[in-house]
């Protein structure tokens, strides 16, 4: 019987162990109660790469995907070691008028160019690009929509998906590279309303510090003119009566 409860407990205080390591790290680290941001290490060892060229449909560019060559580690019988390295020389997913990946930026060029434009000098992690290819054919204006990470706000010295997601746009050209959520606001998700000719998102801020994003903080709602000669961010309350 002591030996069941032995078990027992030994079972409990792994379990335990076991929970406390996958508990969700805080996207959000303070310091003396101001969300400071630690500027990200830039890894000297990563090697980039670019992806093959992406031409965007209806428009005169083509994007180039930047990022680094990912190595991961597989166990293998084949070798005395025991481990091989695999080597992923694909930095990013394309699917008709949206990019996904881990970029650390892009390069735009014209059709009709050899040269070379970057989106930004900034050190970021682009998630996500959307070419909205239906508002651009109803107005002329062709943009793109970025998800991405521009802050290390957790302070582990990485810019990655533990740290809070911002909502960019900029021209097709890259062009006028623009912030529109608010700095320690997280991005809950975006859509464009063609009859409005706007671009609609959700964001959440941490009102009670506590480093994460649940049910007891605050949701934004807010809007802008994608025709506008200026993008201006506004706000808007859909939960008044």
């Amino acid at each position: 019987m002591n030996t069941l409860v032995k078990y027992f407990f030994s079972f409990v205080l792994l379990l335990t162990i076991g929970c406390a390591k996958e508990k969700e790290q805080p996207k959000v680290i303070y310091e003396a109660n101001k969300p400071t941001v630690v500027e990200s290490k830039i890894d000297s060892s990563n090697i980039r790469i670019a992806d093959l060229p992406i031409y965007l449909e209806g428009t005169s560019y083509l994007i180039h995907p930047l990022g680094d060559i990912r190595v991961y580690q597989n166990n293998s019988r084949s070798y005395s070691s025991g481990k091989t390295n695999t080597i992923s020389y694909s930095i990013s997913n394309y699917n008709r008028y949206e990019l996904t990946g881990y970029l650390e930026n892009i390069n735009f060029q014209h059709k009709d160019s050899t040269s070379l434009h970057l989106l930004t000098t900034k050190k970021v992690q682009i998630q996500s690009v959307t070419y909205p290819f239906d508002f651009a054919e109803k107005t002329k204006r062709q943009l793109l929509i970025y998800s991405l990470v521009d802050m290390d706000t957790n302070r582990d010295g990485n810019l990655d998906s533990n740290d809070i997601k911002s909502l960019y746009i900029s021209n097709i050209d890259g062009t006028n590279f623009t912030k529109l959520s608010v700095a320690f606001h997280e991005l809950i998700d975006w859509n464009i309303v063609d009859v409005k000719n706007r671009l609609y998102f959700r964001t959440t801020e941490d009102i009670n510090k506590n480093g994460a994003f649940d049910k007891n903080d605050a949701v934004h709602y807010q809007f802008v003119d994608l025709l506008a000669k200026e993008w201006t961010v506004e706000t808007y309350n859909p939960l008044e009566n």
